[in-house]
């Protein structure tokens, strides 16, 4: 095993050698140097690992060396060592993005520690991240042999995203296989949970009855404006709770965070149901029968949800509620660019809706893109490539400008999204709909076993478009495919992101009320 190479500068170097006896002691290889200029030559001559660097040397200072490092060398960490603890020299050093920084006279175990940080920082992290997830793992497997609730099953949920993100520091894959199957098991059972109590919670017949997309605004925002807050509704297409937990740190440079909340969309979890489901406070066949103006079925032609606005504002007219409100759609960059320009005119208003329909295209993209495949190749690429649009959008400038305004910041989405790679068999004629995740027909051949399927679709408050239409539903990682052409399908849309039907990642929805720090 190759040992760690560390270079040392400072001009009084005999004075520590019994610190560098020390760190040979424990393996590390050390080369010690008495000025600037000696540091700049032995790393044209071979390579470290790490540098030790003292601030104050005759000739050339640390500070100095520092600049050239970062030039020459830059990937290698500098730890800046100095008698001084003036707030210049301090900020010198850390503008110029040293390692880490020390003062004289500094002891072995310091030094020791600073390479610990340093060079084994993310394989520490990683160890310990693993052994408190193998810690965990059988509290949460305890947990899902329970009979649980709608809340229990959220923080289940909430404790498999955490670790999932946790463990992308861990370099064992074993560990990351094991939760994975643990978030397969997961999701079994919230399948199971889901589909014997949906009927319940959508008539309101249990005391364990959910939020659901048709209650949100009731629920979740019309207290708010109740209370007078001006509130601006940021609504981001099929933001998943773990996209959500990678953006929270930026966003919480400029907002507190007061609620880190779940609620469960209705069926089916896509688009056209759900959001429409929002906006109304009203279920897809009471839309369908109360406002046949404003829905289009999903066998029509025409943009399917094209009257959210109005949808919204019959719904806050219903409950009484006459406040000045805006909706706006982003559905590409120059909308966005648009909308930024434009938002300090809305805080004139009580009421602001942001529809940023990115991250759904991001997921229709990759699976439709090569690219975009390679690009996110898995759930933690998915993650980053959301991660680096965020930063970089007219979202998340909005969000800053909106930090020092008293307005409460409300971020949810409709539906989220699972990566699929189960398929089951469906058979339909050629009316039936293009969704993976869900079918609906008057021919639908499957095995019941299988799916979630509502014989009369109209118990559940979805539209029959003829008598004998039928709705299944997939679960878990399950997806439709059909018997023709079936290894082509099965192979095309493996592992693709999809929406529609039940899962822990489609159905549990972040909802996170946030208020400025200012």
């Amino acid at each position: 095993m190759n040992k760690t190479k560390i270079l040392w500068a400072d001009d009084e170097i005999s004075m520590l050698k019994p610190h560098i006896i020390f760190l040979e002691e424990k393996g590390f290889a050390v080369t010690d140097v008495n000025s600037g200029d000696e540091v700049l030559d032995k790393i044209a001559e071979e390579d470290f690992d790490i540098i030790f660097l003292d601030e104050q040397m005759p000739g050339m200072s640390g500070i100095e060396v520092l600049e050239k490092l970062k030039i020459t060398k830059p990937g290698i960490p500098v730890v800046m060592i100095t008698k001084s603890e003036e707030e210049s020299i301090m900020e010198d050093a850390i503008g110029s993005n040293i390692a880490d920084y020390l003062i004289k006279p500094v002891k072995p175990t310091q030094i020791l520690l600073s390479l610990k940080r340093n060079l084994e920082n993310k394989k520490l992290i990683g160890e310990k991240t693993t052994l408190n997830y193998q810690q965990e793992f059988r509290e949460i497997s305890m947990q899902l042999q329970d009979r649980m609730g709608t809340e229990e099953w959220a923080d289940i949920y909430k404790k498999l995203v955490r670790w999932e993100i946790e463990l992308e520091k861990s370099e064992d894959p074993g560990i990351n296989e094991i939760l994975s199957m643990q978030k397969n098991e997961a999701n079994y059972g919230f399948s199971k949970f889901y589909t014997k109590n949906y009927k319940d919670w959508i008539y309101g017949t249990t005391d364990d009855k959910p939020v659901l997309s048709h209650t949100l605004i009731k629920e979740k925002v019309l207290p708010s404006l109740d209370n007078k807050h001006k509130v601006f509704f940021l609504l981001i297409d099929n933001l998943r709770y773990d996209q959500w937990k990678m953006i929270e740190p930026l966003i919480s440079n400029y907002f507190k965070v007061e609620k880190d909340d779940l609620y469960y969309s209705i069926l089916p979890t896509a688009t056209q149901y759900a959001r429409n489901s929002i906006f109304s406070g009203l279920m897809p066949l009471e839309i369908r029968k109360h406002f046949p103006n404003y829905w289009i079925d999903e066998n029509e032609e025409g943009t399917k949800n094209q009257f959210e606005e109005q949808l919204l504002q019959e719904q806050l007219k219903r409950y009484g509620r006459h406040v000045k409100m805006s909706y706006n759609k982003v559905l590409n960059h120059d909308n966005g660019k648009k909308l930024f320009e434009n938002i300090s005119n809305l805080m004139e208003n009580d009421f602001n809706v942001l529809v940023y329909n990115f991250v759904d295209m991001l997921s229709h993209a990759r699976t439709e893109m090569e690219i975009i495949r390679e690009l996110a190749d898995d759930e933690s690429a998915y993650r980053s490539l959301m991660m680096s649009w965020f930063e970089h959008s007219s979202l998340y400038d909005i969000i800053k400008f909106l930090s020092d305004k008293n307005v409460t910041l409300m971020i949810t989405t409709d539906h989220g999204s699972i990566r699929v790679h189960d398929p089951v068999k469906v058979l339909g004629d050629k009316n039936v709909n293009t969704n993976l995740r869900y079918k609906f027909g008057k021919s639908l051949a499957y095995n019941a076993k299988e799916v979630f399927e509502m014989v009369n679709p109209e118990e559940y408050f979805l539209p029959k478009m003829n008598v004998s239409t039928r709705w299944v539903f997939t679960k878990g990682t399950q997806f439709f495919a059909y018997p023709n052409n079936y290894n082509y399908y099965v192979k095309y849309y493996t592992n693709t992101f999809q929406h529609g039907g039940i899962s822990l990642e489609e159905s549990l929805i972040p909802f996170i009320t946030l208020s400025s720090k200012q």
